[in-house]
């Protein structure tokens, strides 16, 4: 009976069969026959595999794509400012309607009014375009600064413990107990009239206390860590303790959040505007667009459908940016060819 292979007694190499080569040990140094070693995997850093998954979420990619398409056509059509754009006609500009001021977009034709023109003959893509300047900026702007007001509330809470996490905690109660709309409206009706970057202060000061619960709850667990307690027993400071070493290990719930305070911000925003809270004539918004042709929703209804598919794109293509980076930070997900 032919003694089958094992670890102690390995086929010899005679002993295969023409044929057997491609299951044929290969030889080790000094003669020896065993398998070749497994190929080094390549190592990356956490930042690397945080880029590799993010780029490999499709729906993100396509999200991104778009995304940046809107804000170029925005800010490159009409221009900024003293910056002059492409499209030669002013959101503020009134003339005659041209057909009944119906949209001259087609598959392959562009026309002299491609959204048409509202009641007073003013072009609607150049007002469509400035509105969606508008909502980005506001949104970018709550977006970011509510970030950093929640981050630096929750971290300094859950780090310091104590009266102070009682006060800044018992404060953020207070402002999550309050409809959020409401509380946006009473503050907004006075700062609406000082101008958009005013507006999107007062949104920020109002929309950052999800976010502080939740750097919170992350600072809370990763006190009680050995690095912490290591930097704690060498004298570090306090403040270096948890700018450099704490809040950096919460940098995916920071990221992921702030994709979806942005596009909270836009609806918010949006919603301001139009209950005559938010952007105040003669600027518009996405909003106050959807606003102010409400009542033309059955005779024109394009005044109405253009704001509100742009502020649906933005909305969404945001929103699925910030699943993209949620499933790129979470280390507990199984992936493959990371």
């Amino acid at each position: 009976m032919t003694d089958q292979p094992n670890e102690v007694n390995p086929p010899r190499a005679e002993s295969l069969m023409p044929g057997d080569e491609r299951n044929a040990p290969s030889p080790m140094p000094g003669g020896m026959v065993g398998l070749m070693p497994d190929k080094p995997q390549k190592s990356y850093s956490q930042g690397q595999l945080v880029r590799r998954r993010f780029f490999r979420h499709k729906g993100a990619m396509v999200a991104l794509v778009v995304l940046v398409f809107i804000t170029l056509l925005a800010f490159t059509s009409i221009g900024i400012g003293p910056i002059p754009g492409w499209w030669g006609k002013n959101y503020t500009s009134t003339g005659s309607a041209i057909d009944g001021g119906r949209p001259t977009l087609g598959w392959f034709t562009i026309g002299e009014h491609p959204f048409g023109q509202d009641t007073v003959g003013r072009d609607f893509f150049a007002r469509t375009m400035r509105g969606t300047q508008i909502s980005l900026i506001i949104a970018f702007v709550v977006g970011i600064g509510s970030t950093i007001i929640g981050t630096v509330v929750g971290s300094i809470a859950g780090y310091f413990r104590g009266i102070i996490e009682a006060i800044l905690m018992r404060l953020t109660d207070l402002l999550i107990i309050i409809p959020l709309l409401v509380l946006a409206a009473v503050i907004s009706a006075r700062a609406g009239g000082s101008g958009i970057w005013a507006l999107a202060l007062v949104l920020a000061a109002v929309t950052w206390t999800s976010l502080a619960r939740l750097v919170r709850g992350e600072v809370l667990s990763l006190r009680e860590r050995e690095f912490v307690s290591a930097a704690r027993a060498i004298g570090t400071h306090p403040a270096r303790i948890l700018f450099r070493h704490i809040l950096p290990n919460t940098i995916g719930v920071i990221i992921v959040s702030t994709t979806f305070s942005i596009s909270a911000a836009i609806l918010l925003e949006s919603s301001l505007s139009f209950l005559g809270f938010g952007v105040r004539p003669p600027d518009v918004s996405l909003g106050l667009l959807i606003s102010e042709y409400q009542n033309a929703f059955t005779v024109r209804p394009w005044l109405f459908w253009f704001p509100g598919m742009f502020i649906l794109a933005i909305a969404l293509c945001v929103s699925f940016i910030g699943d993209g980076l949620r499933d790129a930070f979470d280390p507990r997900q199984n992936r493959k060819g990371d």
